[in-house]
Order: structure tokens, then sequence, then C-alpha cells
């Protein structure tokens, strides 16, 4: 029972630390009167929004092929064990080693894909 309370004090007193945001209108027609500026605004930078979408390809291209690597170390258990008396002992083994590899190299290109969008903007 002092779990419990003590459990539902902190959660009270984190609550009260950290209320949640109050909720901020917007005026429509400040809306109405901004409009025209960022259409504009969206023109301008569309150019360099499309040329980054086309940088960014490059690494999802990257992600996806982590992604069917990732496939591998199933296929290799499977290879390794059962296809060890047909022939498939080694590449059981690389398809292991790849498989395993690939959750690493999926978050590494992950972080980088801001750096491929961008790369292609210069």
């Amino acid at each position: 029972m002092r779990k419990i309370l003590l459990l539902i004090a902190l959660c009270v007193s984190v609550f009260f630390m950290f209320p949640p945001p109050k909720a901020k209108a917007i005026d429509p027609i400040t809306m109405a009167i901004l409009a025209p500026v960022a259409i504009s605004a969206a023109k301008q930078a569309a150019p360099y929004g499309l040329r980054w979408v086309a940088g960014a390809s490059r690494g999802i291209m990257f992600i996806g092929s982590n992604f069917v690597d990732m496939a591998r170390l199933p296929l290799g258990a499977i290879q390794a064990t059962a296809g060890a008396p047909f022939g498939f002992l080694r590449s059981g083994f690389r398809n292991i080693v790849l498989g395993a590899v690939a959750p690493f190299k999926l978050v590494g290109n992950v972080l980088m894909l801001p750096v491929y969008g961008f790369s292609a903007m210069f």
C-alpha cells in the first residue's frame, strides 16, 4: 500500500512540476493576411526541397537494402543447420554474419539520411 501511495504522489508531483501546455488560438484574419507570404516562400523553397528529396532517395535505397540484409540472418541459420549436409554451411555462416551486421548498418544509414539529402544541394 505504501508503494502505491508513493507512486501516486510521484506522478502528481511530476504533473504539477511539468503542466501540460496551454492551447493558443490563431486568429483567422492573421492567417488570411499571411497566406500570400507563405505561398511565395513555399514557391521559393520548392526547388531546394526537391533537391533534398532527390539526395535522400539515395539513402532510402541503402536503408531498403539493409532491411533485405536483415532477412539473411534467419536464412543463414537455416542454411547452416539444415543445409550443412548439402554444402550450404559456408554460405550459411556468411549470411549469418551479414544479417547480424545489417541492423547496425541500418542505424548508420538512418542517421546519415539528412546528410544524403543535403549533399545533393551543394
